[in-house]
């Protein structure tokens, strides 16, 4: 299927590795120019240069999102790298497991700060340009833990349904003007981040030593989920694609899971 994303322009925060990564070479395999934004320029040049081996456009926006200044400077480094930025997919942030009473009120400001606040920040550097032109994208990558929140980690599930909320708000006040704000929720999706998380439990858990035996385990005894097994980053990233493009252009203000039916709603 084509889906017409030839010649438009993405920015994919966090995007030096995980599904950030999956979403930048996803869209550039797709047509899409991409900035690959991080904070490390080494593995940042890394996907760029994956990108254009195998044919696409890429370029590189270096730069932490927890501050009004440093974020836009990233903004400002994106558009300029092609002329502007259609498509913009918040994508970046950061997780860590701390139960609640170890979890102090910092660290919860902080976690607002880098997974909520840096949203918002680029949303309100990038959107206006693609009001102006009558067409753009915002796609916010959130969590299942939004809506199914565990019982470590507290900030982070908060945070998530803040993200939730922010995009409907967001495709409200963009009512009418060709600009779509979309949220995209995963389920456990196969990370590099989240072997090692489950890798490092699996020998108190007796799941086994292979990464299928304690992939098993995961789904079996902590986040089932009625396919039986983790998503993948490509699955997450194919979604990210046709909401982005034009063909996605009737799905607006919505919450679209990838999570092999983990959360139980109608």
């Amino acid at each position: 299927m084509d889906l017409k994303l030839q010649g438009k322009r993405a920015l994919v925060t966090g995007s030096t590795t995980g599904i950030g990564e999956g979403i930048a070479l996803t869209l550039a395999a797709e047509g899409a120019k991409v900035v690959v934004h991080g904070r490390n320029a080494e593995a940042a040049a890394a996907v760029q240069a994956a990108i254009r081996s195998a044919g696409g456009e890429a370029a590189v926006a270096i730069g932490d999102l927890s501050s009004d200044l440093s974020a836009l400077k990233v903004a400002d480094e994106a558009r300029s790298a092609f002329g502007g930025i259609d498509i913009l997919v918040n994508n970046a942030g950061v997780y860590d497991q701390v139960g609640w009473m170890e979890s102090s009120t910092e660290k919860w400001s902080r976690m607002f700060n880098t997974d909520l606040l840096s949203m918002v920040r680029l949303i309100q550097a990038l959107a206006p340009d693609m009001q102006a032109r009558g067409w753009g994208r915002l796609i916010q990558i959130s969590s299942v833990a939004a809506v199914q929140p565990y019982d470590f980690g507290p900030d982070y599930s908060a945070v998530k349904a803040g993200v939730d909320n922010l995009t409907v708000s967001l495709s409200k006040h963009l009512a009418n003007s060709g600009v779509n704000a979309v949220t995209i929720t995963p389920g456990p999706i196969m990370t590099k981040g989240f072997e090692e998380l489950w890798r490092a439990q699996a020998a108190g858990r007796n799941w086994g030593e292979s990464w299928e035996e304690i992939e098993a385990g995961v789904v079996r005894d902590v986040l089932p989920n009625a396919v039986g097994r983790v998503g993948r980053v490509e699955e997450v990233a194919a979604l990210v694609a046709l909401v982005a493009s034009p063909l996605g252009g009737y799905i607006n203000g919505a919450n679209l899971r990838v999570d092999g039916g983990y959360v139980i709603g109608v």
